[in-house]
């Protein structure tokens, strides 16, 4: 088994018979990319037995990697917010903040000085981090309520794009949709593409393959509270999908959800979080309860 120690950014690996013989080839099965390569040789070290080494060494089982990462300083036109996150989980390569709705995740046109990027910097900086660049790993929309991943590193982004990219990062969502009479247990596969004439999505021959699945887990005289799985991740997938089978979310005005029935969001919110670990080798399994918002609707 890879051994993985973090000492402040410091990695090391030991070259098992198994993995690539080149540096280059070595570390990339490790999440370091070229490009990430020449950033920490410019800034950084990489080592083999305590060593220098170029991209082109051959490595010998046994040998011991070293990877000191640079530090990453924050983009000075990204404000610092000394609004409250609330942190569900953190270590030195994660964070996962239980985001509150209406509350943007990435600075835009719109709102540049307080948003959840803005926030996480601040906190950083309060903690005295050296790396000030949250990379946001599982983004919801601003009214979507719930979990989010953050890689608080250059290595931890890398790592986390690859567990996105293989299906290892999984989620549910628990959503209020309208209307009854879904079957318990269901699957909708329908392409969307951007709406060309608004701001929305739309169901089209000439979308993207798109797949959500869905358990029912509560039934009210009105409405259905779903959990939900994404197989694909489109943007407003769960929105858009639901809609597109008469049963759009509730408080969803761009869907043409109801609003009248005691919210005035989308009623969606990111309940659950999991994945394997890539330094720790451990589960990090992670919930949130539903906002009041939600919650008192159901009652």
């Amino acid at each position: 088994m890879i051994k993985r120690k973090r000492i402040r950014l410091k990695f090391t690996w030991q070259k098992q018979s198994n993995e690539p013989k080149t540096l280059k080839k070595f570390l990339n099965t490790h999440g370091i990319s070229h490009r990430m390569y020449k950033n920490i040789k410019t800034s950084g070290q990489v080592l083999i037995n305590s060593r220098s080494s170029d991209s082109q060494t051959k490595l010998a089982d046994g040998d011991q990697v070293t990877v000191i990462l640079p530090d990453e300083a924050g983009d000075p036109n990204v404000a610092v917010s000394e609004q409250p996150i609330k942190v569900v989980y953190e270590d030195d390569n994660w964070l996962v903040v239980d985001k509150p709705a209406g509350l943007t995740v990435v600075p835009g046109p719109a709102n540049r000085d307080d948003t959840l990027v803005n926030r996480v910097k601040g906190y950083l900086v309060r903690a005295c981090a050296t790396d000030l660049v949250p990379h946001i790993i599982t983004r919801l929309d601003r009214f979507t309520s719930g979990l989010v991943l953050i890689a608080k590193h250059r290595l931890a982004n890398s790592l986390a794009n690859e567990l996105l990219a293989a299906k290892q990062l999984h989620k549910r969502y628990l959503a209020v949709v309208s209307g009854v009479g879904l079957p318990d247990h269901g699957r909708i596969q329908k392409p969307i593409a951007k709406d060309p004439n608004g701001y929305g999505q739309i169901i089209s021959d000439d979308g993207r393959f798109s797949d959500t699945e869905y358990w029912v887990r509560q039934r009210l005289n009105d409405d259905m509270l779903v959990e939900v799985a994404l197989h694909t991740g489109r943007t407003h997938q769960i929105r858009v999908h639901f809609a597109s089978i008469g049963h759009p979310l509730l408080g969803d005005q761009l869907y043409h959800g109801p609003m009248n029935m005691g919210i005035d969001r989308q009623a969606l919110h990111a309940v659950m979080l999991g994945f394997n670990d890539p330094f720790s080798q451990s589960e990090i399994m992670l919930k949130s309860p539903l906002p009041k918002d939600m919650s008192s609707i159901l009652d």
